[in-house]
């Protein structure tokens, strides 16, 4: 699969996925440039038809693993230009929507006490994690950020879909899987799960999209 980057984020992005170097994201053949010759895995499972069909507890397992694998350290430097975290959430941090701002507050102290910083994927879902096969559940995607690896994580609680995130019982039953999966304080986890949902509301709200989703998980979190 040939992939061009052709923003600033999407060549953060394939620095990453150079950087991963195949563990536990889709092996980059060949550079040139801006383009990256990509292995295609051949998906046989999809997470999200996973997650629908009443095996959420595994699709979330998985995504840990997979996450574990994305931030485990690697024998090289870092990629240049990675976006920290407390820029990535200005969307979150100056909105003057009223609705956002205790997810905003709670942004504000997780990114000023940082832990556990890691080169983080930025756009962990269902979609973005795909399965290999025989070399195991692949990422695609990344945004290239850098900050509290705890992000990550957050990023799984409003996908992949609005039914699915919001089911009753989902979210604290997610709550437990990824804190013992990741080894995640449960408190802290389900602030950047606000942070997260209310940062994506953000965005929402500016591109006149709909925020339903996002807010309804933030609240949920509370």
């Amino acid at each position: 699969m040939l992939k061009i980057a052709r923003t600033d984020e999407e060549r953060r992005g394939a620095a990453v996925m150079v950087w991963y170097d195949g563990d536990g994201a889709v092996r980059v053949l060949e550079t040139n440039g801006a383009a990256l010759l990509l292995e295609r895995p051949h998906t046989l499972r999809s997470l999200a038809e996973m997650s629908a069909g009443g095996s959420d507890d595994e699709a979330t397992r998985i995504l840990c693993a997979t996450i574990e694998r994305l931030h485990a350290p690697k024998p090289r430097e870092i990629p240049p230009n990675l976006v920290p975290l407390d820029r990535w959430f200005r969307a979150l941090t100056s909105s003057p929507d009223p609705l956002l701002a205790r997810a905003a507050g709670t942004a504000r102290a997780l990114l000023a006490e940082p832990q556990d910083v890691v080169v983080l994927h930025g756009d962990i879902h269902h979609g973005n994690v795909l399965d290999g096969a025989g070399r195991g559940w692949l990422a695609i995607d990344p945004k290239g950020l850098y900050g509290e690896r705890a992000f990550d994580y957050a990023n799984i609680f409003c996908n992949p879909d609005r039914a699915t995130a919001t089911a009753p019982g989902r979210l604290a039953r997610r709550i437990d899987t990824v804190s013992e999966a990741a080894h995640l304080d449960r408190g802290r986890l389900l602030k950047w799960v606000v942070a997260y949902a209310g940062l994506s509301a953000a965005w929402c709200l500016e591109d006149g999209e709909d925020a339903a989703l996002a807010l309804t998980v933030m609240r949920l979190a509370w």
